[in-house]
């Protein structure tokens, strides 16, 4: 039987007490809910305004702490132990400050909600980044004020101090690997989802570190690897190898003066010197030669001193020039150094103009001009050419040994050529290798990572000649998705011009022009160039101006290679595009390793036209 329209049956038996009672019980509820809400409400609000005040003087805080360390890195490199003392105990204070407002339970509590919890997450681990990077990786450093500085790093009457270089190399190691974990922790962090202010801090952060960690990776791998070379452990010896960057190779050019140094305990002696042309032709390469290696660039490569560095793969040209200098001399060196007139330019920065035995005068603005174009016009005949570069390699080591040069300006000069490769080494002690792996000292080919795509374009001369100077060349490098498949098209663009005066051939001495032998006319200029794709990728070729051109496919070392010779008449100018197929759905930043030149040369951001991909 329905009870529709009824009380309920239990109600019937309810009093008329019972029954006036329950809509004061519902009011009750709802007054105690609206307490609850209204509590509820105070606290999100009091939360909100805790962790804004909070997080609004940690980002203070850290604002304060990061001029710090610019500030400290220069006391610390000019020894001022009290003004590093204090800028340290500052930058601490700041740095723990922001650490202690972003880790307080109620902030961490709020990293849990949603949309605004990720961004206080991320305000956690900066700051507490920034907290650790100072403790760990340069609250140590300061230590090394007053110990070490800048002037530990040259010589002085012959001779470098190695006790504090070698008292150094725990603090730097340590230093060095606390910063390069902040840089994987802050690029570990998601910055996805978080304000816009808050994402720009994180790459800010992020660029500072990853700077502060190549320049610690630097200073802890010099402290190891210089007092190795300069005979902490015994006598070593080191061919240097002056490269003429008139005629090109891969590393630069030429092997033109070729001198050879000991060191111990600190002491540096130039003790010999020749010349790359005193070296005849070995009937055989005088070591055995990586197949693809022989295939790219002959038998000549271990078998004329002045080849060695027709492979940009300096670790191989070293050890073909170690074995040519011991079967002429009888001596095997325990490593081979290279560096080009551009790269002594620098030097002379440090130790101002030089007086050479011929009258001339050696400055930092004539160098290149002086070494590798007047010489030929001055000196007719090659031994007075090699006399002329022998004098000035041997003046400038002098005044660098005798530690006659602003130290500051040394660095300067050598951490430039570095960069530009234009200083390379090789060592045949493997520990020694194992601290220059991975630095632009080694001279490897490029290594690609997963943000950026680094290829490689490599010059040799085959003018036989020296007409390099007036080789100008332009490199440009981008990417663009040009298939469905989304595989990004790279390519890179060599443009060349021979910039040789019209009457080269008779204005310009034989000696650089060639003089019309091999059959190339006399202001010509002939050049191989090699285009190193990154591993994995698949190469397409080249054009020419536009147009598909002939090109010899090779490997190295597992990289795609693109090899071509070009010869350009005075005035006449050619735009290469080599191209190269990603592996992988994923865009990057393209960068370019090259041959160094006389001249200074950046890669520029190219603008990659689908429609003339070679695919």
């Amino acid at each position: 039987m329905s009870n529709s329209g009824e009380e309920p049956l239990l109600d019937r038996h309810a009093t008329t007490d019972e029954r006036r009672r329950r809509p004061r019980r519902t009011k009750s509820r709802r007054k105690v809910l609206g307490v609850v809400l209204g509590v509820v409400a105070l606290l999100v609000v009091a939360v909100a305004a805790w962790v804004g005040v909070r997080g609004y003087q940690a980002k203070g805080e850290l604002e304060a702490a990061i001029p710090l360390v610019t500030q400290l890195k220069t006391q610390v490199t000019s020894g001022d132990s009290a003004g590093a003392i204090d800028s340290m105990n500052r930058l601490t204070q700041h740095a723990q400050s922001a650490a202690d407002l972003t880790s307080d339970p109620v902030w961490r509590a709020t990293e849990l909600l949603p949309w605004v919890g990720s961004n206080l997450t991320v305000m956690r681990e900066l700051s507490s980044t920034v907290n650790d990077v100072s403790r760990y990786g340069v609250q140590p450093l300061t230590g090394l004020a007053g110990s070490i500085g800048l002037s530990d790093f040259k010589p002085v009457d012959g001779r470098v101090d190695l006790q504090p270089l070698l008292d150094a190399q725990g603090v730097l190691a340590d230093s060095s690997a606390a910063v390069g974990d902040a840089v994987a922790r802050v690029d570990a962090l998601d910055g996805d989802g978080v304000i816009q202010p808050l994402a720009d801090a994180r790459l800010q952060l992020l660029d500072k570190l990853t700077e502060a960690s190549g320049e610690l990776t630097t200073l802890s791998k010099a402290a190891v690897l210089l007092p190795a070379m300069l005979g902490a452990d015994g006598p070593r010896n080191y061919l240097l190898l002056f490269q003429n960057n008139a005629e090109l190779r891969s590393t630069g050019g030429i092997p033109g003066a070729l001198a050879l140094v000991n060191t111990d305990a600190g002491s540096i002696k130039l003790s010999q010197q020749t010349s790359g042309s005193s070296f005849r032709q070995f009937p055989e390469p005088v070591i055995e030669l990586p197949l693809d290696t022989k295939s790219l660039y002959g038998d000549n490569t271990a078998e004329f001193m002045q080849d060695v560095n027709f492979t940009p793969n300096f670790a191989l040209s070293g050890q073909i020039a170690r074995e040519m200098w011991n079967r002429k001399f009888g001596l095997q060196v325990d490593g081979v150094i290279s560096l080009d007139p551009v790269a002594l330019s620098y030097l002379l920065k440090a130790t101002g103009p030089i007086a050479l035995p011929s009258g001339d005068q050696l400055t930092s603005e004539n160098a290149v001009k002086l070494l590798l174009q007047d010489v030929y016009a001055k000196y007719e005949q090659p031994p007075e050419q090699d006399a002329f570069f022998a004098s000035a390699a041997a003046a400038v080591f002098d005044k660098v040994a005798s530690g006659n040069v602003n130290p500051a300006a040394l660095v300067s000069a050598l951490g430039q050529a570095g960069e530009e490769n234009r200083v390379l080494v090789w060592s045949a002690s493997d520990e020694d290798q194992q601290v220059l792996a991975g630095t632009t000292l080694a001279g490897g080919l490029p290594k690609s990572s997963e943000t950026e795509q680094r290829f490689g374009v490599y010059f040799n001369d085959s003018t036989t000649a020296k007409m390099d100077p007036y080789l100008q060349v332009n490199i440009e490098a981008g990417q663009a998705v040009c298939r469905n498949d989304g595989l990004p098209l790279n390519s890179v663009r060599v443009t060349l011009t021979n910039t040789a005066p019209a009457d080269a051939a008779t204005s310009l001495p034989d000696y650089v022009t060639g003089g019309g032998e091999f059959g190339i006319p006399p202001g010509n200029i002939r050049t191989n160039i090699a285009a190193y794709g990154a591993e994995g990728l698949y190469n397409l070729g080249l054009t020419r101006d536009g147009a598909a051109f002939p090109y010899q496919p090779s490997t190295e070392l597992g990289y795609g290679v693109s090899k071509v010779e070009i010869e350009l008449a005075p005035g006449d100018s050619t735009v290469l595009d080599f191209q190269f197929l990603g592996d992988a759905p994923q865009t990057k930043a393209v960068s370019v390793q090259h041959t160094p030149f006389v001249y200074a040369l950046e890669t520029k951001a190219l603008e990659v036209d689908c429609q003339n991909a070679l695919q």
